[in-house]
């Protein structure tokens, strides 16, 4: 089978490093284009764009994807299916209808649930127990065409959205050949998408902020669906604080003033949330670096008493 590859981030590597592998015919690779990164704005190259590179795949940057030159190049290439793993653009449907055997994408949950750009770290900061990954056929609409295969897998305690993804990158990997060869032989299953159904929309800035007031648990999971990246946030003396890993202590009523430091130990620092409690074991603050609460509490004091965040509008 003769394939394009859409994709860009971490998460599409290993799909795309599978199709080399199974020495499907990868005709082309379409990612995004190159973007200013780091505190010097270097324009750097996307993941997939360095792996197509050293696959020697030629790769293909289009500033619009409905761009008609880009479609008629797409055309003159006449792929038998592409294959779409996190590209980050919805194709429109003159590239849908392209390929004789469809456009196949991968999804990074159990559809229905968590439609849309933020799959991994919603499920994670939802405190959910178990996603997956699928693969369908793409229509027009927002991650709602028909279903080929999927595979589940548990999310563990401690488990941030890094560690999520990581794993669902792997496996969908191996799904995503599974699905190509079952294709390729006629017998490919299409089950249209049924039940409840949720989306998992792009993360904002205020994601990242944290609020003190809601119970230690939902702070819990924020904190480790927002890890590594972008991370969650608040403040300490008006400088922005970082927080990376927590642990949770049990349920104790409603506090009296959630962010508050209660006490500060080699274990961490035990902050009030709204209901429970919350140790954190790893922050950084601005302008420093990513540190365990032993380093960090060596070089930055944090003493008891000390408030974190704003207080929320009634602990005044």
């Amino acid at each position: 089978m003769r394939v394009i590859f859409m994709g860009t981030p971490d998460f599409s590597v290993p799909s795309l490093q599978a199709l080399a592998e199974a020495r499907y015919e990868v005709a082309a690779v379409v990612t995004q284009p190159d973007r200013p990164r780091g505190r010097g704005k270097k324009e750097t190259p996307p993941p997939v764009k360095k792996t197509a590179v050293s696959l020697h795949i030629p790769v293909l940057q289009p500033l619009k994807i409905k761009d008609p030159d880009f479609i008629r190049l797409l055309h003159n290439l006449a792929p038998d299916v592409i294959v779409v793993v996190a590209f980050g653009r919805i194709l429109p449907r003159d590239i849908l209808e392209l390929p004789k055997c469809g456009c196949i994408n991968l999804h990074a949950s159990l559809l229905p649930k968590y439609r849309g750009a933020a799959p991994i770290h919603r499920a994670v900061i939802n405190g959910e127990k178990v996603t997956g990954i699928t693969t369908m056929y793409m229509d027009e609409g927002l991650d709602t065409g028909d279903m080929i295969l999927h595979e589940a897998v548990p999310i563990y305690e401690e488990d941030n959205a890094g560690d999520v993804h990581d794993r669902l990158a792997f496996l969908g990997a191996g799904l995503l050949i599974k699905t190509l060869s079952l294709i390729k032989n006629g017998q490919a299953p299409r089950t249209p998408q049924s039940g409840e159904f949720s989306y998992a929309p792009m993360l904002t800035a205020a994601d990242e902020q944290i609020l003190w007031g809601r119970p230690a648990r939902d702070i819990y999971n924020q904190i480790r669906g927002m890890t590594p990246w972008p991370g969650s946030r608040t403040t300490m003396h008006g400088k922005v604080l970082k927080i990376w890993r927590t642990v949770t202590l049990e349920e104790d009523g409603t506090a009296v003033w959630p962010g508050r430091v209660i006490s500060v130990g080699k274990e961490g620092i035990l902050v009030r949330a709204g209901t429970g409690r919350i140790m954190i074991t790893e922050l950084q603050l601005q302008g420093a670096k990513r540190l365990r609460a032993a380093e960090f509490l060596r070089g930055t004091p944090v003493p008891a008493g000390t408030v974190l965040g704003e207080p929320p509008e009634g602990f005044l």
